[in-house]
């Protein structure tokens, strides 16, 4: 049988490459073949009949949940968070200037009709795959795809390789890259997130991305229900790559702020999953409360996220000091406070509150 390659079908059938890659990977090109890294297509098939006009379509309304695991997630503390939610008393507006996973952003976004919604954080990798999920969901599909099918068949070896090469072009991207890669960067960053260990995002010194492959047998690296959910639920939310400080002129009186600061360490070692090129300092901690108090004379609805010191050391006074003007309750979470998996239990977290 001759053989044609996926660029020679993409030509012929006038479409993209990766699309092509796509429906091989889908079984949706009868006889279609991988030799190494390529696909070799059947010089006699037929383009297969596009189904994207039905894949594609609008999908019913359905709740949206964080597209990543992200360190110091706070799926464990919605409950807790939820009872903070003003939206029944008039407020219209929110604000999440420490974004991360965002489950408690999905959590109301799922639940509300917010008119205006604000969302920020320092990770620039993290922004752009939410901006990605927002603006160009097919594009970046595509691509997810692709990762899945290929890495899914690998053996523990080719795995790690192939890891470790992604991992190698992601960091390229990050230090080299421009908006015309930014597509493959947020696919990267999703796949890495994936297959990494615990879903860790940690840089080093250099801002390089450098957590092993995890052991996961099965991972879910393109969960497309959820992503069009959730870039369904992105379509009017404000995306910024910034400082906090930067949320002060969306904020006013209509506005729920929820702030999820990088934790004050409990321990030397649980700053080990720092997850942007430089720690939050106390300093900062203060900055932020001063930030918070400023925010409060505005009208706003604040609560604020961080860990208790009191866990390890019972006369640490303060996160007590730097909020004093304001409510503090304690609430359990299931944290790792130390390197060792001996260390994990439950331990106390700091819901702090304007109101």
């Amino acid at each position: 049988m001759e053989y044609i390659s996926a660029r020679e079908a993409a030509d012929k059938w006038g479409i993209s490459q990766r699309r092509v890659a796509v429906l091989c990977s889908e079984n949706r090109i009868e006889k279609a073949a991988r030799i190494g890294n390529m696909w070799v297509i059947p010089v006699d098939a037929e383009k297969p009949i596009d189904a994207r006009s039905t894949r594609y379509a609008p999908i019913a309304d359905k709740s949206a949940k964080p597209f990543l695991k992200w360190a110091g997630g706070k799926g464990q503390l919605i409950k807790e968070i939820e009872k903070y939610y003003p939206f029944n008393d008039g407020i219209t507006k929110y604000a999440e200037p420490f974004v991360g996973g965002g489950a408690v952003l999905f959590d109301i976004l799922n639940r509300y009709e917010i008119d205006e919604v604000y969302i920020s954080d320092t990770n620039a990798e993290l922004i752009n795959t939410y901006r990605i999920i927002k603006e160009n969901i097919d594009e970046l599909i595509g691509l997810l795809m692709i990762y899945q099918s290929e890495y899914l068949p690998l053996d523990t070896e080719a795995r790690k390789e192939y890891y470790i090469n992604k991992r190698e072009c992601f960091n390229e991207l990050k230090v080299n890259g421009n908006e015309q890669t930014n597509i493959r960067k947020a696919a990267l960053m999703i796949f890495l997130n994936k297959t990494c260990f615990n879903g860790l995002y940690r840089v080093n010194k250099k801002g390089l991305f450098n957590v092993p492959i995890g052991s996961y047998k099965n991972p879910l690296i393109c969960d497309e229900d959820n992503l069009r959910a959730v870039s369904k639920k992105l379509q009017n939310v404000t995306i910024v790559c910034g400082d906090y400080k930067m949320a002060g002129d969306f904020i006013d009186e209509n506005t729920f702020v929820y702030c999820d600061p990088p934790y004050r360490p409990l321990t030397e070692t649980s700053s080990f999953t720092a997850y942007t090129e430089s720690l939050f300092t106390d300093d900062e901690q203060i900055e932020l409360a001063k930030f918070v108090d400023e925010m409060n004379k505005k009208g706003a609805k604040i609560v604020v996220s961080n860990s208790d010191p009191k866990n390890t050391n019972e006369e640490d006074e303060f996160f007590d000091n730097i909020y004093s003007k304001h409510k503090i309750k304690r609430v359990e979470a299931t944290r790792m406070i130390n390197s060792n998996s001996q260390g994990r239990g439950k331990i106390k977290e700091l819901l702090i509150s304007n109101f």
